[in-house]
């Protein structure tokens, strides 16, 4: 392994390498030229300032800061609000520009996307962070699993159908469907773009609004119906719902019949 900065005039510049989720993969250093190593194009982005890099031997996760990383042409301010970004893998490290090698000083996912003023932030997250997770559920009388997920059992082909948005409503931020499908087991589900400037992005399906699917994000002004989209129903995670609607309630990943804490303020009843 390389020992980085041994001698009074180093030709080392700092990486920022960045992985979606959907394929792309782009990066970037400091360096006031592009460079070509491990397989990728890293874009020159002299204002890109490594601040910190905390690494541990412990289990507490590792830390890295980097001013400057989101402000690049590459990255568009649409994107990162679209969510592309979300659990993109990361790496930051050190690379020579006249040999080539490189080194990793850090591994990990982007968290949390924030904006400060015109700027945006990235929180980013280490391979360690996964070890904060519980590894003992904690009870509760709904499902903890994801539907059609793990433990669910259920196949998310069965419930999940083509359509058009044909409308949209940006103020609502909800979309009109043609069809003419029965809309209310979409509710808590999903849509996902299949065309148009977020093709392949996901949004939540939080309500009905006079039979239109209500969305958890802002609709983009690039959006111009018609667009396919793929929608998937939901489920409210009560085993009522999973009994009736799913006959699932064999795989119900919950405690509904467990008493909880305001079993401990009730008041004994005299005449029972």
């Amino acid at each position: 392994m390389r020992a980085w900065f041994d001698r009074g005039l180093d030709t080392v510049v700092t990486f920022w390498r960045v992985e979606r989720r959907d394929g792309v993969a782009l990066g970037f250093t400091s360096h006031d030229r592009d460079l070509w190593f491990d397989g990728l194009l890293h874009r020159a982005a002299p204002g890109m300032v490594p601040s910190a890099i905390r690494r541990t031997t412990g289990i507490e996760p590792d830390s890295a800061e980097m001013a400057g990383a989101l402000d690049h042409a590459a990255i568009r301010a649409d994107d990162l609000a679209a969510g592309r970004f979300d659990g993109a893998a990361v790496r930051v490290g050190l690379a020579d520009w006249e040999s080539g090698e490189s080194e990793a000083l850090f591994a990990g996912a982007i968290g949390a996307v924030g904006r400060q003023g015109a700027e945006y932030t990235a929180e980013l997250l280490s391979a360690k962070a996964g070890l904060d997770r519980e590894l003992v559920p904690r009870t509760a009388p709904t499902c903890r699993a994801a539907f059609c997920g793990p433990g669910c059992s259920l196949s998310p082909a069965r419930f999940t159908r083509e359509a058009t948005v044909v409308e949209i409503d940006r103020e609502r931020s909800r979309v009109r469907l043609g069809g003419g499908f029965d809309l209310a087991p979409l509710v808590d589900g999903h849509l996902r773009w299949v065309e148009g400037p977020q093709a392949g992005l996901e949004a939540a399906i939080v309500a009905l609004d006079e039979g239109w699917p209500v969305l958890d994000r802002d609709l983009a002004e690039a959006l111009v119906p018609p667009l396919r989209v793929e929608v998937r129903e939901g489920c409210d995670h009560t085993l009522a719902t999973c009994a009736a609607r799913f006959a699932n309630a064999v795989n119900f990943q919950g405690e509904p019949f467990l008493p909880g804490n305001d079993l401990l303020t009730r008041y004994g009843n005299p005449a029972g």
